[in-house]
């Protein structure tokens, strides 16, 4: 359950890719940053901490698989009951959910 419900198993990462975090930036802007922020509580939680409470596979299959995450992973039925508000499909290609992740790894804070 650490890697979530959906399409990614194991995801090797490395050394931040700079231009696959630009990209990345890109996607969050339109896709997400309506209901998350990296550094305050908005809509959904704060996403700058979030691959140091989460795995990489994780926050890839919740972009992806929200749906099925919502109803059946233990962490993310917290997390609605905490926020109020399911987290819709806004990607669903794992090429952007990948650059979104490579963004969010770029961006981290508190580690």
């Amino acid at each position: 359950m650490e890697q979530g419900i959906g399409p990614i198993r194991d995801l090797e990462v490395g050394p931040i890719d700079q231009e696959l975090a630009s990209q990345g930036e890109g996607f969050f802007a339109t896709k997400c940053s309506a209901c998350h922020k990296l550094d305050e509580r908005y809509v959904g939680p704060e996403l700058g901490a979030v691959l140091s409470r989460r795995r990489p596979e994780f926050v890839m299959n919740m972009m992806l698989n929200a749906g099925e995450m919502v109803q059946r992973h233990p962490a993310v039925q917290e997390l609605l009951a905490q926020y109020y508000t399911p987290m819709p499909v806004q990607v669903t290609d794992q090429a952007e959910a990948r650059a979104i992740l490579e963004y969010l790894r770029a961006n981290q804070t508190g580690q």
